[in-house]
């Protein structure tokens, strides 16, 4: 399976910072040239400026110079889905890639990009492709 990258996830979900949801996330995004981009929740006490573990890895693989990306992995402790702005995030800046949900038994859940934002809207609906 993607085993290297389900423990990527759990090592980063140790690193989060959640001292005000105690709700530690963890995600590992693999490029197509093969690197793994590790991301963890940083909470903050102004809400708002809080940052997910799947837009840090994101953001940092994109820092790094990464464009294309063929699978992620969200590791939390009971394996529930990206948020909202993450499911934006992810389908603007890798498109329809697998995504696998783990909790913190192993438990594994397979999906997509495109089934977590039906009918997603990006670039294309701007008229910038």
């Amino acid at each position: 399976m993607h085993s290297k990258l389900i423990q990527v996830a759990q090592d980063a979900r140790k690193r989060a910072y959640a001292t005000y949801s105690n709700f530690h996330v963890g995600a590992a995004l693999e490029s197509s040239s093969g690197k793994i981009y590790p991301g963890c929740n940083i909470e903050n006490a102004s809400y708002s400026l809080t940052i997910c573990a799947e837009r840090t890895a994101l953001f940092s693989a994109i820092a790094a110079g990464e464009k294309d990306f063929i699978h992620l992995v969200v590791a939390t402790e009971n394996g529930v889905s990206p948020c909202g702005a993450c499911r934006q995030v992810i389908w603007e800046l890798c498109g329809d890639i697998p995504i696998t949900l783990v909790d913190e038994s192993g438990t594994c859940t397979e999906t997509t990009s495109s089934e977590l934002l039906p009918r997603a809207f990006g670039q294309k609906d701007l008229g910038l492709t």
